[in-house]
């Protein structure tokens, strides 16, 4: 079952369509369901080309039991680096200054406000 991810133009979210992670994609309706629901956002960027985040993907967002707790527990947003550069520099410099290192994937958790209180890369 395809998942929000379905009607992504980005290659990479494209590959994450059929997850049972139900992906946001980037923007102010990920941040008002996050609202709505008093959860915190997880921020998944990577990329097309990026052979951890295949890695990753398989061992994480494919698994039901992980997605359940995902889906449950945050808003899950996922991010194509290559296509928002913009937002990849925020949370990868976030990212950095909370761990000394960065790469890909990476993942934070976010307030609803769009602010970091947890950064890992895999």
């Amino acid at each position: 079952m395809a998942n929000r991810l379905a009607a992504a133009t980005s290659p990479y979210l494209q590959q994450h369509a059929d997850n049972p992670v139900d992906w946001w994609e980037w923007g102010p309706d990920a941040f008002a369901e996050a609202r709505r629901r008093d959860v915190p956002v997880l921020l998944s960027v990577g990329y097309a080309a990026c052979h951890w985040c295949h890695v990753m993907a398989h061992e994480s967002f494919e698994d039901a039991a992980t997605a359940d707790y995902l889906n449950d527990n945050f808003v899950a947003v996922k991010v194509d680096r290559e296509e928002r550069p913009d937002i990849d520099a925020v949370y990868m410099e976030a990212t950095q200054a909370m761990t000394g290192h960065g790469g890909w994937p990476m993942t934070c958790v976010l307030t609803v406000d769009g602010q970091p209180f947890f950064a890992g890369t895999y």
